[in-house]
């Protein structure tokens, strides 16, 4: 019989009752260091009082009216996204894949508006992964996600991860942009090198095409800066973001350049819940924490100390770890094909320590960006742990 709740994931079976900081505990008492942190969205932790007080403060005031009305908590956030960053207005939303929608509305519309409705096709990358939508999907390119629902929503075409070749290769008259992910994170904990986005914001602007960073998952100082882009000193026109925007409560926005966000105008985008006062009330206490003096420059040490950490294992550890990989909070162990992630994830229960996999066969880490080098150094010891319980025993005999 099929349970009331649909089968739709493949969830452990473990049930947390509370959190605090980089910790949560299970129904049993059992405590775990989050370094999944609900995939790299709750990004002050758990619990963290100033998040808490805001959304209490402001679900006992009024929590939904509708985009009918001002909302002024939305109005706040958005003049803080803006002068933070390269945007110039923002549209709230609730979820990644919708953001990621409204941002490839986005492009399409600039085009049309600007005389060239043919401009619809958007340039993406192999092993990409953009959200679980129809057109989201089809944005994506997984075959495996895309299986069972239909043809895919035409408009997308996809080039290999960091060739430029190719991708000056796809451009026809027909495209509109080229949308990327600083880093995949569902596709491996891969990053795009610096000087790929620099080339890719350089032909953007020789083909007059729009960039359309997917900044869903890097965001919100998972990198160590605000916006994980900054670190090759570009501009993208429109970007999506989430996840860690609300600290875990739901909520996603497409920022865009004036000359994007002019053409969405009453009645060509919306949404029920997007933007509503809890939910900026969220946005802004965690805006509040992140901005704070010296608060990246924090997570961009720490994020260090793990790099470091990881690069240590695997060098101790070569017959489970091919690699480490990724940005900021932001990292992945590649593991060697004998030893797959959704085991070393498995062992990583048994240590204490929640992680993500990835694709390729990487165990993803994203911790919370309140992490402290203390706990840093206690998941390292959880994750090594993991790996001594997934060598061979071969490997761990002493020589004859």
């Amino acid at each position: 019989m099929i349970p009331a709740l649909m089968p739709t994931y493949n969830r452990a079976d473990l049930a947390f009752e509370r959190g605090e900081g980089a910790y949560v505990w299970t129904d049993a008492g059992r405590r775990f260091l989050d370094f999944g942190s609900g995939i790299a969205t709750s990004s002050l932790g758990h619990g963290h009082p100033h998040l808490v007080k805001a959304i209490a403060e402001q679900a006992a005031r009024v929590m939904h009216v509708s985009n009918l009305y001002r909302v002024p908590q939305a109005e706040k956030l958005a003049a803080r996204h803006v002068a933070a960053s390269f945007a110039d207005s923002v549209f709230f939303c609730n979820s990644g894949a919708e953001a990621n929608e409204g941002m490839v509305k986005a492009v399409r519309k600039y085009h049309a508006e600007n005389g060239h409705p043919e401009k619809f096709r958007m340039i993406c990358f192999e092993g990409a992964f953009h959200g679980r939508t129809l057109a989201m999907l089809s944005a994506t390119g997984n075959e495996k996600y895309l299986a069972g629902f239909g043809p895919a929503v035409e408009g997308f075409d996809h080039v290999p991860f960091g060739n430029m070749n190719a991708v000056r290769d796809a451009i026809t008259p027909a495209t509109a942009g080229i949308m990327i992910e600083p880093v995949q994170g569902e596709g491996g904990v891969r990053p795009a090198d610096l000087r790929f986005l620099r080339e890719l914001r350089a032909v953007c602007d020789e083909f007059g095409l729009l960039l359309a960073l997917d900044e869903v998952q890097t965001g919100m100082g998972r990198s160590g800066k605000l916006w994980a882009h900054q670190w090759a000193g570009i501009e993208p026109d429109v970007m999506s973001s989430a996840k860690g925007i609300g600290g875990g409560f739901p909520l996603g926005a497409v920022m865009a350049k004036e000359a994007v966000a002019k053409h969405l105008k009453p009645g060509t985008h919306g949404t029920t819940y997007g933007g509503g006062p809890l939910a900026c009330a969220a946005g802004n206490a965690v805006l509040d924490v992140v901005l704070a003096p010296g608060f990246l420059d924090q997570v961009d040490r720490v994020a260090r100390h793990l790099w470091r950490g990881m690069l240590a294992l695997a060098e101790r550890h070569p017959r489970v770890i091919l690699g480490v990989q990724g940005a900021g909070l932001l990292l992945g162990l590649r593991l060697v094909p004998e030893v797959s992630n959704g085991a070393m994830q498995a062992q990583c229960v048994e240590e204490g320590l929640l992680t993500v996999a990835a694709g390729m066969n990487v165990l993803r880490v994203a911790p919370p960006l309140i992490i402290t080098e203390t706990e840093v150094d206690e998941a390292l010891a959880a994750l090594d742990r993991a790996c001594l319980a997934l060598t061979p025993a071969e490997a761990l005999a002493p020589a004859k």
